[in-house]
């Protein structure tokens, strides 16, 4: 992607099901959750990296030991900072004799992670502050373990309005700070409901003295039923992890299946990440050992180590993340390895009409690096084009008699797809140039090029996943591609227009800077037909005053007037820069929504390209989002 979007963040849960003494006679070291738990984050370090944070649940410990603990972190290199600290304090107990790291019980009562319940989080903010008490995991205290409670996730939720009211409404003083709190406020309400129900039957009906109650509520303590209670207002994306003091945990997935998570179990462990190959590379295991949670569902583990999977939703139609498979997971999965090269390949037909099928004088390259796989698609489906145009046109010679050596030069070798690397993109560019226009400058050369391999008459295709703000196009890469001086530049984006917010955890939301929403504006000024942006904005200040589940996407008429390819023209008029030298021609090509969908058929949440909103909340987000645009306001209308 050629910029930068915050987005989904990355979740890890590990609940061992065999003592530490197993792992340390097994594989060496007691700390075989802890360092698992790492590998994990680091291969979704892709996922966040706003912050950090890690949380641990010992099972059996005696009373007066702390059982539960949590680290957070907040700073450049979180993921390091948030393991090397715990891991100091370790070497330090073992110096000090405290920690034997044969006798796994001292590892247990003298290092903070030395638990069998683990889990961590790898924050991408879209919402609170950025400081290091918005780092999941969250955490709920009390003298009783069965009333602690820790949750971090992957999510986002349209309503925390409303959920907060639903707290005020209980008498409760909810922080208003992230849907996070809200959802570890409404979850422990819940769980202490459950809690001290158990808790009255237990001393009252079966009057059993005090020191055998809290077993009992551990054993009784039904997660799946707390859970089912309390997401039952939630609208959003979500995944859930999170852990109660006694032992227990769990893992909820959305029921629309939004937000991604898997899963494998064998006879040593339960772990959970929010995608498959971490699981893969971390276990050693192979993809068919791992499963998705299932939307609407609940994987609870008991701190017995029964586990139980249940529905806590009706079922409802599956839209999990497009984004997510485009773009935001790691390539390196054999499923969205193969669904990035068949969106570039299904931009094939788009292409070779937009030049006009001459690939003699046609350079294809990408722009790095989340483009790279699908360059492979397009590259294949090329190929593969020509490969019939050219057996098509030496079997037509060969009967008419015309074949020759010259003309199979001229078929084969003279016309084949050419592909180079043109646009590099340096890891990191520091600058330390404090004036804005300076800084801008700089930025401009993030990417730069491979020189004197493009010709004057050659037109030059790079393929770049998504574009949706448009600005790094036209600030950088447009420039750095127009000095190789071709006839024409295409960009082709492997995802349609993106014209609608995002309110399920990517951080995109600010409806006006959306490339494909300021080229409609534009198209509707320039017909004199701006009287529709104010029924627009009219329409929704209506909408908004409705029930969300009563509201409809006002903003699709912003678009209705025009074709795609209209919009796709007035893009690429805006990313044009207007201070080079270069008078070639550039066009902007987006992947239409049918090939979407037929290259990546089970993730079809497409809301952000078509304004189809699977979630009640969304609707209400994007009419917000208008009106905040209108009135020219500024933030996430979803936090409104």
């Amino acid at each position: 992607m050629s910029e930068l979007i915050k987005h989904h963040c990355g979740i890890a849960m590990i609940r061992l099901k065999k003592p530490l003494a197993f792992f340390q006679q097994k594989y060496g070291s007691p700390l075989y959750g802890f360092n698992k738990l790492f590998l994990l984050m680091e291969k979704q370090h892709n996922r966040g990296q706003d912050g950090a944070g890690i949380g641990c649940v010992k099972l059996n410990v005696e009373r007066g030991q702390k059982f539960m603990n949590r680290e957070r972190a907040l700073k450049e290199n979180s993921l390091g900072q948030l393991f090397k600290k715990p891991l100091k304090r370790y070497d330090k107990a073992v110096q000090r004799g405290l920690i034997i790291p044969e006798f796994p019980e001292t590892v247990k009562r003298h290092f903070d992670f030395g638990g069998e319940v683990l889990m961590g989080h790898l924050r991408y903010g879209t919402s609170g502050e950025f400081k290091e008490s918005s780092c999941h995991p969250y955490f709920r205290r009390s003298n009783w373990p069965t009333r602690n409670l820790m949750v971090c996730g992957n999510f986002n939720m349209t309503n925390t309005p409303e959920l907060n009211e639903i707290l005020i409404q209980r008498g409760q003083h909810p922080i208003f700070d992230t849907d996070t709190q809200t959802i570890l406020e409404e979850i422990g309400f819940h769980l202490d409901e459950a809690h001290d129900a158990i808790y009255r039957r237990v001393r009252d009906e079966e009057q059993l003295p005090g020191h055998e109650i809290p077993s009992i509520i551990s054993r009784e303590l039904d997660i799946v039923r707390i859970l089912r209670k309390a997401a039952a207002s939630w609208d959003g994306g979500y995944v859930i992890p999170g852990l109660i003091g006694n032992g227990d945990a769990f893992v909820m997935r959305d029921p629309r299946g939004i937000r991604p998570v898997y899963f494998f179990e064998d006879e040593e462990v339960i772990a959970f990440a929010s995608e498959q190959v971490p699981l893969q590379t971390a276990f050693d295991k192979d993809s068919r050992d791992i499963r998705e949670v299932r939307p609407g569902h609940i994987i609870s583990i008991k701190a017995d180590g029964s586990v139980r999977e249940a529905p806590f939703h009706d079922p409802l139609p599956r839209t999990s993340c497009s984004f997510e498979r485009i773009y935001f997971s790691r390539g390196n999965d054999p499923e969205i390895y193969r669904e990035r090269k068949a969106l570039g390949a299904a931009l094939c037909p788009q292409i070779l009409k937009e030049i006009g099928h001459d690939l003699e004088h046609a350079v294809f390259s990408y722009i790095p690096n989340t483009a790279e796989t699908a360059s492979y698609g397009l590259l294949h489906a090329l190929r593969e084009e020509r490969r019939s145009t050219v057996k098509a046109e030496i079997l037509a010679a060969q009967e008419a008699g015309t074949l020759s050596e010259e003309l199979i030069d001229h078929l084969i070798l003279r016309n084949w797809p050419r592909a180079e690397k043109i646009a590099h993109k340096d890891i990191k560019l520091r600058t330390f140039i404090s004036q804005e226009r300076g800084r801008s400058k700089m930025v401009s050369h993030v990417y730069d090029i491979t020189y004197e391999v493009v010709n004057a008459e050659d037109q030059l295709v790079v393929l770049d996943d998504s574009i949706v703000r448009g600005t790094t196009l036209r600030e950088s890469i447009i420039k750095i591609l127009s000095r190789t001086n071709p006839r024409k530049i295409i960009v082709a984006s492997t995802a349609p227009q993106i014209r609608y917010p995002d309110c399920y955890g990517i951080d995109m939301s600010e409806l006006g800077k959306f490339i494909a929403f300021q080229a409609a504006v534009a198209l509707l000024r320039e017909r004199n037909a701006e009287t529709r942006i104010h029924e627009v904005y009219k329409a929704c200040l209506s909408e908004v005053k409705k029930p969300k589940e009563d509201q409809v996407n006002c903003v699709k008429e912003i678009y209705a007037p025009f074709s795609t390819e209209e919009i796709s023209g007035k893009i690429a008029d805006l990313l044009y820069p207007s201070d080079i030298p270069w008078q070639g021609e550039l066009r902007i090509l987006y992947q239409t929504i049918g090939n979407l969908h037929a290259a990546i058929p089970e993730h079809t949440g497409d809301w952000y390209f078509t304004g189809n909103y699977p979630t009640p909340g969304g609707n209400r987000t994007v009419n917000r989002a208008f009106i905040d645009y209108f009135e020219n306001r500024r933030g996430r209308s979803y936090d409104a």
